[in-house]
């Protein structure tokens, strides 16, 4: 299974729709909360290579994006195949 990283504040609706399907599929993943770590903004940040909204989403080494980005994957069925690397 791939490792999940996905930045997070609280009180965002988009988090709360991403995490929910992540959830719903019953994968572990890393919940990094930049309104409670304001310091991992900026790695975030470098990270997404410009794109500073959240959620932003990575499984392994590949870069997702936001949750629209993660729906589009589901709807597209590409995303269990995602997972399961």
């Amino acid at each position: 299974m791939a490792h999940i990283d996905i930045y997070t504040k609280g009180y965002c609706p988009f988090c709360s729709r991403a995490l929910a399907l992540l959830n719903a599929k019953q994968v572990e993943f890393t919940e990094i909360k930049i309104d409670q770590h304001p310091e991992l903004r900026d790695p975030m940040i470098a990270r997404t290579k410009g794109p500073s909204t959240v959620p932003q989403i990575f499984i392994g080494d590949h870069y997702v994006g936001g949750c629209d980005d993660l729906m589009a994957l589901e709807r597209a069925n590409k995303l269990d195949a995602l997972l399961s690397k």
